[in-house]
């Protein structure tokens, strides 16, 4: 199709830049609005008022940028490990095969949500409750670029878990609001104090999926591609008893500084993130401008897709796969990616909570590796399914493995 190729799909032009030489334009030209390309799909997933969307967009991401910055997760990454540590044992003592995907999800969702949204704030320790709060997100989160698009009645199962899930956060919302403000706040409580009484329910769905919907499917495909090549599982293991010894009695807890001291760990998340990012990111163009010698009109949404861009052979060679060792070239001591590599955005709203994503998943990733033996009883690794543009793509089937936890030495 070229460099530079327009589709109608559903009365809208959507133009698609293919060529990283031309992603500048995408992330930093002012002739490309992010917020104008988002604000009706935010409307309808989360029935946000365009009003107060643009009112509070810019206030609500700057303030997950800052407390999610690299430079705060000391304040999260110990009770984080705590809750990782915890919700393994308990899922892992299931026995008999079991599809790694509902594994992950299910210990990950509890840890995660109290480690933004405040310990027992949602109901993580009912577990009929949870159960319930477990289906409505992964029927939302399934149906969600659906969500942006269709009208209700002809999504009905999906607009009945959208409305559970707000009532969920309207009936925490008074009591949360109330509390005394403090220094060490949860995430969830700045952003309800932040944002108008009328929405601040429907925010805190928005906040819920941004923490769930894609690092949790990450950290699932890392496991994958990890436990599918023994050259990079053995090398990885060797790299965890390097630096956290042997397994020991009692619980597994990660510091910094040792997740620091992986650097293969970190490379193996980066490879994974590279290979299954989001489908599509989109900007509308408020005026026309040129890319290429071809004229963008003003309307069009821009769009560049990070999936395809990470396939790429100027930038990623044999680009289909699992190769860990090719961050090695990276500078991430400052934190600087590979070139072609833009799984987190870019320009004024690049993902804000990238920094904590990382780190959740290089935690998780490690105690899961340290603590419990896993027996890969599928033959292939699964397909990402095609539902998913937006945010990361699910399995399309299920990856069925056998665990056992460690006996501590």
């Amino acid at each position: 199709m070229g460099a530079i190729y327009t589709l109608y799909v559903a009365g809208e032009r959507l133009t698609f830049l293919t060529d990283a030489d031309d992603f500048h334009h995408f992330f930093q030209s002012a002739n490309v609005d992010f917020q104008k390309a988002v604000q009706d799909p935010v409307q309808n997933i989360a029935s946000v008022s365009e009003e107060s969307f643009f009112q509070f967009h810019t206030k609500v991401h700057d303030m997950v940028k800052g407390r999610l910055a690299s430079s705060r997760l000391v304040y999260f990454h110990d009770d984080l490990c705590q809750e990782f540590d915890k919700e393994i044992d308990e899922i892992v003592s299931i026995k008999g095969a079991c599809n790694l995907h509902q594994v992950v999800r299910q210990s990950m969702y509890k840890a995660v949500i109290n480690n933004l949204f405040g310990p027992g704030v949602l109901p993580t320790t009912d577990m009929t409750k949870f159960k319930n709060l477990e289906k409505n997100f992964v029927l939302f989160d399934e149906l969600f670029e659906y969500g942006a698009r269709l009208p209700s009645f002809m999504i009905r199962d999906w607009t009945s878990s959208k409305w559970q899930l707000v009532g969920m956060f309207k009936d925490l919302y008074k009591g949360i609001k109330n509390k005394k403000r403090t220094e060490n706040e949860t995430v969830l409580q700045t952003l309800l104090n932040l944002v108008d009484d009328k929405h601040a329910p429907n925010y805190a769905l928005l906040f819920l999926w941004a923490s769930l919907a894609n690092a949790v499917p990450i950290t699932f495909w890392c496991l994958v591609f990890i436990l599918s090549d023994q050259t990079v599982l053995s090398k990885l293991k060797r790299e965890l008893v390097s630096t956290l010894g042997t397994l020991e009695k009692g619980k597994v807890r990660i510091t910094e500084e040792q997740i620091k001291e992986m650097p293969y760990l970190r490379w193996c998340v980066l490879e994974a993130i590279r290979l299954r990012p989001v489908g599509i990111i989109t900007r509308r163009v408020i005026k026309a401008f040129k890319v290429k010698e071809m004229v963008i009109p003003e309307g069009d949404m821009l769009m560049l897709s990070p999936y395809w861009a990470h396939r790429n052979p100027k930038y990623f060679t044999a680009s289909e796969e699992f190769r860990p060792d090719r961050w090695k070239d990276a500078d991430l001591e400052k934190n600087l990616f590979l070139d072609g590599f833009v799984a987190f955005g870019g320009g004024r709203y690049q993902c804000p909570g990238r920094w904590y994503a990382q780190m959740e998943i290089q935690m998780y990733v490690a105690l899961f590796l340290h603590k419990v033996d896993c027996t890969v009883l599928s033959d292939h690794v699964p397909s990402p399914s095609t539902k998913h543009l937006v945010g990361t793509q699910q399995p399309a089937e299920p990856f069925l493995v056998d665990l056992t936890l460690k006996q501590p030495s």
